[in-house]
């Protein structure tokens, strides 16, 4: 009986769950949904449109060299996926559709509908753990709920990953041809701006490319992670995130590749190695987060008692927040990188977060929608938990009088100013000391053309922390 493997967020041929259980049960076509409606509505970014569709033809090619024929189908939003999945099946004669499970309130009602509608045409779903290390639900609290503190999820992860590490599933061989031929790719979708070449430059498309990025970093950087990780001008991430958000990388891969780098060692050995897998294990926190406590998917903050903080409408100070001209240079810096690339150094993510939710006391969601707009990794999870860690509103979330002062911020992890001149060349000129705060140089010595500070720093976080000290200590609902 033919198989499908209906293809999402994994975009690969190697460590590909559905795929290789697909191709081991019988004959495989492979399908892809294009969504634009439904990416709309969850401020997909132009940006990681383009990258999927790049990494759609990589992975097409791949796959005819596995001689698994790629169908493409127009489906603008999720309602229509199962009649539409159910055509492909019905025409191909399928009896199995494969797919590799996603989360998130929308998704998981996509795939309940899809597989019930399937079971009425008599097609079998089968669905598989491929975007974690561990399915949700299986890392549970010892009265059975899910975990809010990540240092006690974190205990269980590395016990069960002690005793038995996830398995990297081989790229399956080649199956005999079928006599169905993949559909055309586009170059671009509707409603979707094309990002520039420089952008694309920075992210190329295709696994070939992101095992190779792996590669170099857990032979040449992992080492130096732990001491690297917090300084934007020096290459110390992985930058790997825009690849698994894609599936063109596994969690899994990334793993044994740090792993391979420390001598099998997970929660010992190399410091660096120790915490980039912590980085790893954080993104699956988030996304198990989203599971057990689905009201982060939908607008809603984890510590209920945080929707009753007293925001600020403050569209002019949002504006110039989003265009990087907030008269912060580490700020403003930050938010130039994110427009240009598609991407922020996580540390940066954190300052201009802080920044925007407690300096400026404007909702965190403003901030978390604009970043998904932006974002080449976005992630609702991984971004989701981000905004409201910042914001102190989040599970495990920084305490609310952490305030992330961005002038010190700034001296400490680009000491140099070589990251601010980089994206603020209205302060190259300044020296080492001064480029962090312009404004403290006053009247005539200040630069020419750049914003004086938004907002007072100094009342403004005493702002922020009268406004939480007013909810009270009230006990964070189940």
């Amino acid at each position: 009986m033919r198989q499908l493997i209906w293809l999402r967020s994994d975009l690969r041929v190697h460590d590909n769950s559905a795929l290789a259980s697909a191709m081991a049960a019988g004959p495989t076509l492979a399908l892809y949904l294009l969504s634009p409606r439904q990416w709309l509505a969850h401020d997909d970014a132009p940006c990681k449109v383009d990258f999927w569709l790049r990494n759609l033809v990589e992975l097409q090619r791949a796959l005819q060299r596995l001689n698994v024929p790629l169908l493409v189908r127009q489906c603008d939003d999720w309602e229509q996926a199962p009649a539409i999945v159910a055509e492909v099946c019905h025409q191909h004669a399928i009896g199995t559709v494969q797919v590799n499970e996603e989360y998130g309130v929308h998704e998981s009602l996509r795939d309940r509908t899809t597989a019930a509608y399937l079971a009425q045409q008599d097609v079998a779903w089968h669905s598989h753990l491929d975007q974690l290390l561990f399915k949700p639900g299986s890392v549970l609290t010892q009265s059975g709920g899910y975990f809010q503190v990540y240092s006690q999820f974190r205990k269980v992860c590395y016990q069960r990953l002690h005793s038995a590490l996830p398995a990297l599933r081989a790229q399956p061989k080649a199956q005999a041809p079928l006599d169905v031929a993949s559909d055309p790719l586009p170059a671009a979708v509707a409603g979707f701006a094309a990002p520039s070449e420089a952008l694309r430059a920075l992210w190329p498309a295709g696994e070939e490319q992101a095992h190779s990025r792996l590669a170099r970093f857990a032979e040449e950087r992992i080492e130096f992670y732990q001491e690297a990780r917090d300084f934007p001008a020096t290459p110390g991430t992985s930058q790997l995130s825009p690849y698994l958000a894609a599936g063109v990388l596994s969690p899994r891969q990334c793993l044994h590749a740090a792993l391979r780098a420390n001598r099998g060692e997970f929660d010992s050995g190399n410091p660096g190695a120790v915490t980039w897998i912590n980085e790893l294990l954080w993104r699956e926190f988030y996304k198990h987060i989203l599971v057990g406590y689905p009201r982060v998917s939908m607008h809603r903050a984890f510590r209920q008692e945080t929707e009753a903080l007293p925001w600020r409408d403050a569209p002019e100070e949002l504006a110039a927040w989003q265009q990087g001209r907030t008269g912060l240079p580490i700020v403003d810096a930050a938010m130039r990188q994110l427009r240009e690339t598609g991407w922020m150094h996580n540390r940066l993510r954190m300052i201009v977060a802080m920044f925007l939710t407690k300096n400026l006391l404007i909702d965190w969601r403003e901030g978390e929608r604009f970043f998904m707009r932006q974002l080449i990794d976005g992630d609702l999870a991984a971004n989701n938990g981000g905004w409201q860690w910042s914001a102190s509103t989040g599970t495990d979330a920084a305490p609310y009088f952490r305030i992330f002062n961005p002038i010190s911020q700034s001296q400490k992890f680009d000491p140099d100013g070589h990251f601010i001149r980089h994206w603020v060349p209205e302060l190259a000129g300044l020296n080492k000391r001064d480029i962090h705060d312009p404004a403290a140089l006053g009247g005539l010595l200040a630069p020419a053309g750049y914003p004086r500070p938004i907002v007072d720093l100094a009342r403004s976080r005493e702002r922020a922390l009268a406004a939480f000290k007013h909810l009270g200590n009230r006990e964070v609902p189940a």
